[in-house]
């Protein structure tokens, strides 16, 4: 797999690293620390609020999307965050912000049991993890998103990374080796074949202003910071299906954007468009007329930072 044999040429090494206390098995206070990131903060603090644990680690894993091509990619700054504490009973207990009546109690092995939907992905991906090594004592975690699935970016990539490296974290330290992000890349891919790979890559092996271009060998980074050319690039958000965002991508073409492409792999309920700084406000006024005038919901305009891999809080 294309991801494994680039694992060590692109890894960044400095997010990679384990801290000391996460390698002693100590927690970290990140909730009460002021100078912490404050999604990470917030996300430790719900961890004690739902399990009585102070996190081990915390991650955040950016979403990514792709430009006009299915091997051209790169990371946006909305993350995903991730708070866990090992356990020793082979026991995963999973809670979420978006989720906070559905939190669930699951074993590692043996037949799943029935579980909440939103929690089937990161299971698989804790259940086929443990099967390799990985976290075979089990898990307190919780996760937040800072953006929901109706945006049109998959939160399922960055999601799956943010756990795999808590995971990861948990189990290095001493004589175990910290599996590498290519590796951790492999097992998403396994639990969940119907990922996006090249999403994945971008989550674990961007670099703030600069997409990932993946090929046949070593992938490339190849500028791209539309703020160096007093450029936005902003993620338009329908509340309808492809009809709705073909109509506000027009909308924001003819007032100024110059360029625009779907996040995904397929047409959805967003668009991204890049546009000059000067014309934002011309396209947001464009685009809710356009929608006003026909009693449609008006679709959101959400500034997207072209961002770096997924990191810890140390």
């Amino acid at each position: 797999m294309q991801t494994n044999i680039q694992t060590d040429r692109v890894r960044d090494r400095t997010t990679d690293r384990t801290t000391d206390r996460v390698r002693d098995g100590q927690a970290l206070d990140i909730a009460r620390r002021p100078t912490a990131d404050p999604l990470f903060r917030l996300v430790a603090y719900a961890l004690e609020s739902a399990h009585d644990r102070h996190p081990a680690t915390v991650w955040s894993a950016p979403h990514a999307f792709h430009l006009g091509s299915p091997r051209l990619v790169a990371a946006a700054g909305w993350p995903v965050a991730a708070a866990a504490a090992p356990r020793d009973d082979g026991l995963v207990r999973l809670s979420s912000l978006a989720h906070p009546a559905q939190s669930c109690e699951l074993p590692l092995t043996g037949p799943p049991p029935p579980h909440p939907d939103w929690a089937a992905r990161t299971y698989a991906l804790l259940r086929t993890m443990a099967r390799a090594g990985y976290g075979r004592g089990g898990i307190d975690l919780h996760i937040h998103s800072t953006l929901t699935t109706a945006v049109g970016l998959s939160s399922a990539e960055p999601l799956e990374c943010a756990v795999a490296l808590a995971v990861a974290d948990l189990h290095s330290g001493g004589a175990r080796p910290r599996p590498p992000r290519g590796r951790l890349a492999a097992l998403a891919e396994a639990a969940a074949p119907d990922g996006d790979e090249a999403l994945r890559s971008a989550v674990l092996f961007a670099r703030p202003g600069r997409a990932l271009l993946l090929g046949d060998s070593r992938p490339r980074r190849i500028r791209f910071d539309p703020a160096e050319h007093g450029a936005r690039l902003m993620l338009l958000v329908t509340r309808g299906g492809t009809e709705d965002t073909g109509r506000a991508v027009d909308s924001a073409r003819r007032a100024g954007a110059t360029a625009s492409w779907w996040p995904g792999l397929q047409p959805g309920r967003s668009a991204l468009v890049l546009l000059p700084q000067a014309r934002l406000t011309d396209v947001r006024t464009a685009v809710a007329e356009e929608f006003r005038s026909r009693g449609r919901p008006v679709p959101r305009l959400l500034n997207i930072t072209v961002a770096g891999a997924a990191r810890h809080e140390d």
